[in-house]
């Protein structure tokens, strides 16, 4: 997941008489705005001074082994990234930030109690986000406890990694460094590909083309290095919690849609999560690592199926795209291009390249994901 800073265009020019206008004028639109933008700016710097050459930390008598071995992988990563993905990586990730705490971000999301849309929050330079992010998590559960007593459903959860779509060049930080091989350099590819195609406003097209490019990138990577991984084993699981999200929406829908009384509403509602739940224990029985997902799973609400659908609902057709595209400059010239269109034009052509990858990709026919539908059907 990225977070788009909107202090950090200001803060990449420097404080001037550019930013203190900002900031009145934040000021004349309520306090709480004011406060937020004060913490993003704080927290955005505590990071920035904390960077230190990737290539210093390795030398450093101080670092361990196991640390100097996940800065080389970041520094073949990157590489890969560069020359084979061509992103553009420049100083991205080529600095280390030992964070104070587990966690640089934490992130709240919000949707109304009978709808799956997210709540968005919009910001002067960039644009809307269905995400408020807070370097602090103190200040992160209070938005959520405020957003709760207003009756929305909540999700409150940690971001390891976030960028700032090349405003600065990110570091590496402590929060993911230690990551396994595929996970890591699938976090990069996923973040670097923010700084190759943003459309401001629609976090569900960013986050999906980026998903995408990673979903994509990775067996390349994984190949290169002669890695011998259980990747195929993640990705399986990942495309069943996948398909189990998506099938407790396609059940939600007509329930939040239907005149029916609240009371009736929620009470289906809770019928439909709680199927969820237990199909995740039943399909996860047998996996290698069944409380991977467990965790997200039991949190489900209106709030996390909206952002599982922000990130992975058009993910099938940037794939396609990439397949229609036949080199990756070209695929990313492509989806500049689909980015460019109104916003109705632009989700037509996704929902027809959607269409296209599900009914002839092979990957796609082995994980229709019919035994997630059954189940959530038929509880």
């Amino acid at each position: 997941m990225y977070i788009r800073l909107p202090i950090a265009r200001l803060l990449s020019k420097g404080f001037n008489w550019r930013v203190w206008l900002l900031l009145v004028s934040l000021y004349l639109t309520g306090c709480e705005t004011v406060g937020y933008y004060a913490q993003a700016a704080a927290g955005q710097w505590r990071i920035l001074s904390g960077r230190q050459p990737i290539e210093k930390v390795i030398n450093a008598t101080g670092t361990s082994e196991q640390l100097q071995q996940q800065l080389q992988l970041v520094l073949q990563i990157r590489a890969y990234a560069a020359e084979v993905l061509q992103l553009p990586v420049g100083n991205a990730y080529s600095a280390y930030v030992q964070l104070d705490d587990t966690y640089p971000i934490w992130n709240v999301l919000a949707a109304s109690e009978f709808s799956l849309e997210p709540k968005r929050w919009c910001y002067p330079i960039a644009g809307c986000a269905s995400y408020r992010g807070y370097f602090r998590k103190s200040s992160a559960e209070a938005k959520a406890n405020q957003l709760y007593a207003e009756g929305y459903d909540v999700y409150l959860g940690p971001v390891p990694a976030y960028s700032t779509l090349g405003w600065f060049n990110d570091p590496i930080l402590s929060s993911f460094v230690n990551w396994p091989q595929e996970r890591l350099a699938g976090l990069l590819f996923h973040e670097l590909a923010h700084r190759r195609v943003y459309i401001s406003g629609d976090t569900q097209f960013n986050e999906s083309f980026a998903t995408a490019v990673s979903e994509i990138a990775l067996p390349g990577w994984l190949s290169s290095q002669g890695l011998v991984s259980s990747a195929a084993q993640a990705r399986a699981e990942t495309m069943s919690v996948r398909q189990l999200m998506a099938a407790a929406r396609r059940q939600l829908r007509p329930i939040y849609h239907s005149s029916e009384p609240d009371n009736l509403k929620r009470e289906q509602k809770a019928q439909v999560l709680s199927r969820l739940r237990q199909c995740y224990r039943k399909l996860s029985a047998n996996w290698p690592n069944p409380a991977r997902y467990q965790s997200y799973i039991e949190k489900t609400n209106n709030a996390t199926l909206a952002l599982a659908a922000e990130y992975e609902s058009q993910v099938p057709a940037f794939k396609q795209l990439y397949l229609d595209s036949g080199s990756w400059e070209a695929f990313y010239d492509a989806a500049q291009r689909l980015g460019g269109l109104s916003k109705a034009n632009r989700e037509e052509r996704l929902l027809q390249l959607g269409d296209e990858y599900h009914r002839s990709n092979t990957e796609r026919k082995q994980g229709s994901g019919e035994d997630e539908k059954r189940c959530i059907s038929s509880g």
